[in-house]
């Protein structure tokens, strides 16, 4: 079977797995049946449509890549708003994001079979000669197993498979003698004392040149690592085995999956997110499809793709069939607890798991797919990009974006296995996304904040491996591709790896150790081909039946349950629940109805518990600062236009971006630079927006001084050098204590390396004009392509011209990543709060996604929720819109403990007065 050309629902039913070449033909006659179902009822986006936009795709790799083969190369990744290369060590520290890095130029080992796919088969030798002269593997550094196997390990056998096919055509690569493959096997055991462990589940961390324990290594003394870390090694380890014929490799990846499987939790058949390696107990208690998990579930599958082993399929149904019993609450994908799985752990959701469609497509389980797939484009459309992770009602959890592929992976073998033109749309909407938001002038950065539009100066190697070669296979016709993909299955880091593996140095013994295997629906078993007049019932239009009820999910999600009936119940004539926020103490009124609550009815007490949680909420937010949501600083001049957006600092003074135009303006530097004495050059920064250096006076005073100079904003550079938003918290400055309403001007906080980005750029071009606003603005092509036309022969420094095809105009916490934050400058700090850019939220023992039904009609006019992106603030007031009532109950959890605990205590009173 070949699961990357998108035939993933198809496989052999039979316990002796057919050889992959009539797997494949099988699964190419599925997807033609399929496809022609679908030609049928939606007009195809025609031949000259799709090479456009492949061509476009090519554009924006060699844009990518070239500028990190510029500025970046032998780094490991390219730093795209800086043009300058990520060397570990040498920038401040991101946490566990960075274990990916070994200083062994990630970036382009990651990109070698994408070369080939994408037809670059001259750049493909030159990387693989350059790989061979440059990259070295025994570096002293501490990085990830799983993130060097994925990538590196990985990308090097990719490479490898796809030069030993290029060699068999006779024209490019004829000197190459599997010299990627020797590096990949010298990688290969710099890993493996990982596994040196009672339970063969391997370390989270190994130094490539000590090992492990070693007091040199820096690394050995870890006691958990997460399922997918541990179980996402069988393929690339397989592989290497096969490919080479040293059977070690596969012997201890398919140990550490045994581990795993027997440590499955029995009764629910669900493993949880996190595990200790020595004893094998489950850490983290919580079980879903996202990070953590992911990869685990998807190398089940593909593991009896690639090589043959019933076992792998048995199990990977065993826990299918856990996962759409208990996490799958269409369109959602949300986590539970393993032994309670009717419980959520969460009500959010992480990008990571926009990769499960596509896995439910090789599985052959369409309908959830497609409805996943629908529900996270819609947020997609909303925020622009996906974010790391949002609510259950769809609302912004974490707010960054680094680029990540797992949605257009699922795109584009929906796409293969419907031929449905729709999806080709939605990949349309990707590229034009990337080219308007994330597009700079050295390379494509990730999103910082998607409600602000600003970036973060990273572009990590995924974004090169997998982004490109989804979106050009989407568009790409067979004839457009040098090689037979049907030939090849994807990793999870989307390298190729031979089918014909399968049937190669088969040493390893293939005894399945599935045991104490149960009854399962029946339905989760049809790994077969499915039946086209099954999967699209006699109609073309079947996979647009299933996503017309979630067109509007996202925009018109509604709050359920308590808050819904109270609503409707005070239609019909009853009082209005009391809230929080409405809530008078010198009210006689508000007052009686407090004391009903509880004692009345089931009605009252409800809105007792609800009463409750409000006021915990209003209380928590009283006792801190006011919390704004992070601004954007926008270059428009030349050459950025709009395409380099920096994460800025809010002022609890001053004009507030989200309530008025946004100020547009250039920069001058205040003299004094800090702002802190009245200005001896008012007529530099007369009309513009000034530049100060923070400390030696209060924020507020800095900003009275630029603006009785007449500047029109500021912007407060912060003076601890290397400080960065990417490893600090969201700063915002504070007033001095006194009243502040005589500052009308914006002031906006820059940390020291965003500052830093547009100091360079006056230095460079001396006009620099920015954007001061709540969110990124679109860029006016007009006033680009004007500027463009004044000075043609001007590029940025050190980078390529862009020439955008069809005109595209470009313009808080990480899942694995938790860094300190800088701390800041003493005479500020008493006039600065940090402010949190993610919300927390706690398990909640509240199951079922919110309403479809249409519209909020029973809301308040002012509870309804807003088109903007202000509904998407996580420190958003209460007095703007209806809260669900699990959200609520998730997040306040201890919360409501204390609440049960103060009800046990005034009982306990009331007894003991009743005594007396």
């Amino acid at each position: 079977m070949s699961e990357a050309g998108g035939d993933r629902g198809c496989g052999s039913p039979a316990p002796q797995r057919a050889p992959w070449s009539l797997v494949a033909t099988t699964a190419a006659l599925c997807l033609v049946t399929a496809t022609s179902m679908w030609t049928a009822g939606a007009a195809p986006m025609t031949r000259e449509e799709k090479q456009k936009l492949g061509n476009q795709v090519l554009e924006m790799f060699d844009h990518a890549y070239g500028n990190y083969m510029e500025h970046a190369y032998p780094a490991d990744e390219l730093m795209p708003l800086t043009c300058r290369g990520r060397i570990r060590g040498e920038e401040p520290s991101r946490g566990d994001v960075d274990d990916a890095l070994g200083k062994f130029s990630l970036t382009l080992i990651d990109s070698l079979d994408t070369l080939v796919v994408l037809n670059k088969t001259k750049e493909f030798e030159d990387a693989v000669k350059k790989v061979l002269r440059d990259v070295n593997l025994d570096n002293d550094v501490v990085v990830s197993v799983f993130e060097t196997n994925i990538r590196v390990l990985g990308g090097l056998l990719g490479g490898h498979s796809l030069a030993i096919m290029l060699k068999e055509k006779g024209e490019y690569m004829q000197w190459y003698n599997d010299e990627l493959l020797q590096m990949a096997k010298q990688l290969g055991y710099k890993l493996l004392p990982a596994f040196n462990t009672t339970s063969g589940l391997p370390y989270p961390r190994i130094n490539l040149k000590f090992g492990i324990r070693k007091p040199e290594a820096r690394t050995g003394t870890e006691t958990d690592t997460c399922t997918a870390c541990a179980g996402t090694l069988i393929l690339e380890f397989a592989a290497l085995s096969r490919f080479t014929g040293a059977t070690i490799f596969e012997e201890y990846a398919r140990k550490a999956l045994d581990f795993l499987w027997e440590k499955r939790q029995r009764s629910s058949n669900l493993v949880g997110v996190t595990i200790n390696i020595h004893t094998g107990d489950w850490v983290r208690k919580d079980s879903g499809v996202g990070a953590g998990i992911d990869s685990y579930y998807e190398y089940l599958l593909k593991a009896y793709v690639l090589l043959g082993d019933d076992s792998f399929l048995e199990r990977f149904n065993t826990h299918y069939d856990a996962i759409m019993r208990y996490i799958s609450q269409p369109p959602l994908l949300l986590d539970v607890h393993i032994h309670k799985p009717m419980l959520n752990a969460r009500t959010w959701m992480d990008a990571l798991l926009a990769f499960f469609p596509g896995l439910q497509v090789l599985k052959g389980d369409i309908r959830p797919a497609i409805e996943t797939h629908e529900m996270l484009y819609q947020v997609i459309k909303k925020h622009n990009f996906l974010p790391e992770a949002f609510t259950t009602d769809f609302r912004v959890h974490w707010a960054q974006h680094p680029l990540r592929p797992e949605f257009a992976e699922s795109t584009y073998f929906l796409y293969k296995a419907t031929g449905d033109p729709y999806y080709l749309e939605v990949g349309k909407t990707l590229i034009e996304n990337l080219n308007k938001y994330a597009r700079v002038p050295c390379g494509f950065a990730a999103m910082k904040d998607v409600r602000t539009g600003s970036h973060e100066d990273r572009m990590d190697s995924f974004f090169l491996a997998e982004m490109f070669k989804y979106l050009y296979l989407l568009f790409a016709d067979k004839e457009d591709i040098i090689f037979d993909i049907e030939d090849y299955i994807f990793t999870t880091e989307a390298h190729l790896l031979p089918l014909w593996l399968s049937t190669t140095n088969q040493s390893v013994s293939k005894k399945s150790t599935t045991s104490e295997y149960i009854e399962l629906d029946d339905s989760n078993f049809d790994w077969t081909c499915p039946n086209t007049q099954i999967l699209f019932p006699n109609d073309p239009l079947y996979a647009q039946s299933i996503r017309e009820p979630l067109k509007n999910v996202v925009d018109k999600s509604c709050p359920r349950g308590v808050i819904r009936v109270r609503e409707e119940s005070f239609r019909s004539g009853s009082r209005p629940p009391l809230r929080a926020r409405d809530f008078m103490a010198t009210n006689p009124e508000h007052l009686e109805i407090l004391k009903k609550m509880g004692a009345a009815s089931s009605i009252d007490a409800e809105d007792g518990l609800r009463f409750m949680q409000e006021m915990i909420e209003l209380s928590s937010q009283q006792q801190k600062e006011q919390q704004l949501p992070p601004r954007a600083v926008q270059i428009v001049s030349h050459p950025f236009f709009g395409r380099v957006v920096l994460t800025a600092g809010p002022a609890q003074f001053g004009l507030d971006l989200s309530k008025h135009k946004e100020t547009r303006g250039f920069v001058a530097s205040s003299k004094p630079y800090n702002g802190c004495s009245e200005l001896t050059n008012p007529e530099a920064v007369m009309g513009k927006i000034a530049l100060l250096l923070r400390g030696q006076c209060m924020f507020a005073e800095k900003a009275r001084n630029i603006q009785n100079a007449g500047a029109i904003g500021g912007i407060v550079i912060d003076d601890n050098e290397g400080s960065s938003s990417d490893t600090a918290p969201l700063f915002q400055m504070a007033g001095d204590g006194k009243d502040t309403d005589d500052i009308k001007i914006p002031m906006l906080f820059l940390f020291s390396k965003e500052g830093s980005i547009i100091l360079d750029a006056i230095r460079e071009y001396e006009e620099v004009e920015v954007l001061l606003s709540d969110k990124a603005k679109d860029r006016d092509p007009e006033t680009e392509n004007e500027s463009q036309n004044q000075s043609a022969e001007q590029t940025t420094p050190g980078s390529q011209e862009v020439d955008l095809v069809d005109g595209a105009s470009p313009e808080d916490s990480p899942l694995n990543s938790h860094p300190e934050a800088s701390s800041p400058a003493a005479t500020d700090s008493a006039a600065a709060s940090a402010s949190p850019s993610q919300q927390n939220s706690d398990p909640t023992e509240n199951r079922g996604p919110p309403g479809f039904d249409g519209e909020c009609t029973y809301l308040d006019e002012d509870e309804e929720q807003s088109e903007t992106e202000e509904d998407s603030n996580p420190n958003a007031s209460w007095g703007k819109e209806a809260q669900p009532v699990h959200p609520i109950l998730a997040n306040w959890n201890e919360d409501m403990e204390a609440i049960e605990m103060m009800e046990k205590e005034m009982k306990k009173r009331e007894m003991m007065k009743g005594e007396l």
